[in-house]
């Protein structure tokens, strides 16, 4: 049984043939007049008329002088008819032209080729491009496992996403629905008047979320730094700085476990909005969620575990203490570890010698939020939750904030801005004396964001949300959502083997 360097092995003896001819098997230059899918949609208007396609090779089948082969492009695939003939014209090899039909046995499924030629209808009825002129664009080595093959094993698949979306297409078009969703994304905030600012990845003290980080080093400055585990604090600065919309669009970093809605590396957009408060933020939210569902996937409509979800519904309000009483019998603002552990125990809940009142209520509500299909907005969340947001000035023991739950997980999370400087220094000193104990999550002390807020911030309104909402939507896990999700480093027996002059 052929293995796969016995395939590559004959690839290469093609390859060696075709350069003795020649031939360059991989010129820069292509020169296509159409898309694909331009002349099978519209076959009347092109029927008879010269194009020029280009494509990789999806099939080949030959009979004596006549050849057919199967190509596709990105926006859909075509037969190239090919025949000899006495009105052919000869062969450019400085264009890297080759010969048909004969020459065509130099080449496999994978490569990539263009043909000049007329749109026409074979006897079949198949829309086809008659081959005048065949050009390779790029000799294919390896081969491309067939559509019929699957390839459906996940490591391969995570390891060799372009293998993946070349053989499944759905997957392919999984990332242009990806790509919608983060442009419909600026689209509605650019419209509603925010300003894109990119804010540093690298940070000298990082905060905004109750996240572990990576830590790097920089040469130039010969200090640490940590990568952002959120935008939230440089774009308060912003607003302090004057500015009343801001957003930022891009990668975060949180050095924990992957998870089927969590990787370390994601994608996430948060805004703020000067003058503002909570009531406002989930307004605006709730219709940027309909306008990029709608933009991204035709629809505000979707399913999970069998129960439909509707964006474009009336979100449902849920109060945080009052949530937890009903699950589990405890008043959040009167209530000892030992309760808490206890309630833990018996919902079969991981209970840590790090776990506070704070983190323990926090996995409780988590295991009763894994449930709701939503939409619903979690609000009232108590204060020691809360961190970074304002307190409610009808009960301090609350603070403003939003977070949308959508088939079982926190899908956003905004708040009423805490701009009183006295008030946030307390309750970082609080977090950094959490985080001296161990608890590697607590926010860190930011003295020159408390500097800030004295100098002033106006109230305002943010909120944050991760391509988790995609992946939801979707209805896929954290790694299937992006293109190449991280891997632990592997090369296999078989790349070994044929590269064996290489310390692998």
């Amino acid at each position: 049984m052929a293995t796969l360097k016995d395939f590559r092995d004959e690839r290469l003896r093609k390859l060696e043939e075709i350069k003795n001819l020649g031939i360059n098997p991989y010129p820069a230059e292509a020169n296509r007049t159409h898309e694909i899918s331009q002349i099978i949609s519209d076959f009347d208007h092109f029927e008879g008329k010269s194009v020029t396609v280009v494509g990789r090779i999806l099939s080949i089948r030959k009979f004596g002088k006549l050849a057919f082969i199967v190509i596709k492009d990105m926006s859909g695939q075509v037969q190239l008819f090919c025949k000899k003939s006495s009105e052919l014209p000869q062969t450019d090899r400085a264009l890297s032209e080759l010969a048909m039909p004969d020459e065509i046995s130099l080449l496999d499924t994978g490569d990539f080729v263009e043909c000049n030629g007329e749109v026409i209808k074979t006897q079949t009825g198949e829309i086809s491009v008659t081959c005048k002129k065949l050009r390779i664009l790029a000799k294919a080595l390896r081969p491309m496992p067939s559509i019929q093959d699957g390839f459906t094993d996940k490591e391969q698949r995570f390891r060799r996403r372009y293998v993946d979306m070349n053989v499944n297409t759905d997957v392919r078009d999984r990332f242009i629905r990806r790509s919608k969703f983060w442009q419909a994304t600026r689209d509605f905030m650019n419209q509603e008047g925010f300003i894109e600012i990119n804010i540093p990845v690298l940070e000298h003290t990082t905060g905004g979320a109750d996240a572990n980080p990576f830590v790097t080093h920089m040469d130039a400055l010969d200090q640490d730094f940590y990568l952002r585990i959120s935008h939230e604090l440089p774009l308060k600065r912003l607003i302090g700085a004057g500015y009343e919309k801001v957003y930022d669009l891009g990668p975060r970093f949180r050095n924990e476990n992957y998870s089927d809605e969590h990787l370390p590396e994601h994608i996430a957009m948060e805004w703020y909005w000067a003058y503002a408060d909570w009531q406002d933020g989930m307004k605006l939210t709730e219709r940027m969620f309909w306008y990029i569902t709608k933009a991204a996937f035709g629809k505000t409509e979707f399913e999970w575990e069998g129960q439909k979800i509707d964006l474009g519904s009336e979100w449902e309000k849920w109060d945080y203490s009052e949530v937890i009483k009903k699950h589990y019998e405890i008043d959040i603002f009167d209530c000892t570890i030992e309760q808490v552990q206890q309630k833990l125990k018996e919902n079969k809940l991981e209970v840590e010698k790090t776990d506070n009142i704070p983190r323990g209520i926090d996995k409780l509500w988590k295991n009763i939020r894994k449930n709701v299909a939503g939409p619903v907005w979690l609000i009232n969340t108590p204060t020691f939750i809360s961190p970074l947001s304002k307190a409610d000035d009808k009960d301090p023991r609350l603070v403003q904030r939003f977070q949308a739950v959508i088939a079982g997980s926190e899908q956003s999370n905004g708040f009423s801005e805490l701009n009183d400087p006295v008030d946030q220094l307390n309750r970082f000193v609080e977090q950094q004396g959490m985080r001296d104990s161990g608890d590697e999550e607590a926010h860190m002390l930011d003295i020159d964001y408390v500097e800030m807020l004295e100098y002033g911030m106006p109230p305002a309104c943010g909120l944050g949300f991760s391509e988790r909402v995609f992946w939801t939507i979707e209805g896929v896990s954290a790694r299937e959502g992006v293109p190449f999700p991280q891997l632990r480093s592997e090369i296999d027996e078989v790349t070994k083997s044929i590269y064996p002059d290489l310390e692998l």
